[in-house]
């Protein structure tokens, strides 16, 4: 099953952390202000979802009770659409609007485009 988003084992790992300390978590793909293009986490309900914001999928991670949602603007998603996405961590500070920022790494994204395949499936072609 072709997925926009999906995590590293590491990145993974640190929201089971994370949603020990914050509960139910939340991303949106930052568009460029404050934390460049940095996925940001936050607790889930803290950042408003917009009608103009475009769900790519939900993060299972082994040990969670509920997935996390994953969200872009949708003037962001089209240039992105073409786009497999993986949430990974690095050491490093964002600028703290994140929830990881207080545990001394970042979240980054990296990607690659889609294939033949994947992008079929997932546009319903």
């Amino acid at each position: 099953m072709a997925r926009r988003v999906v995590l590293t084992p590491a990145a993974a790992d640190l929201l089971v952390k994370l949603t020990e300390i914050h509960g139910p978590l939340m991303f949106h793909q930052s568009g460029g202000c404050c934390d460049g293009s940095s996925p940001m986490c936050y607790p889930a309900g803290d950042f408003t979802i917009g009608g103009s914001d475009v769900h790519l999928g939900d993060l299972v991670v082994d040990g969670l009770d509920a997935p996390i949602g994953f969200h872009m603007s949708e003037s962001q998603f089209a240039y992105w659409r073409h786009t497999h996405l993986t949430v990974d961590v690095v050491p490093g500070r964002g600028s703290g609007f994140s929830v990881e920022a207080p545990e001394g790494v970042r979240f980054l994204i990296r990607s690659r485009l889609l294939t033949d395949e994947e992008s079929a499936e997932l546009n319903g072609v």
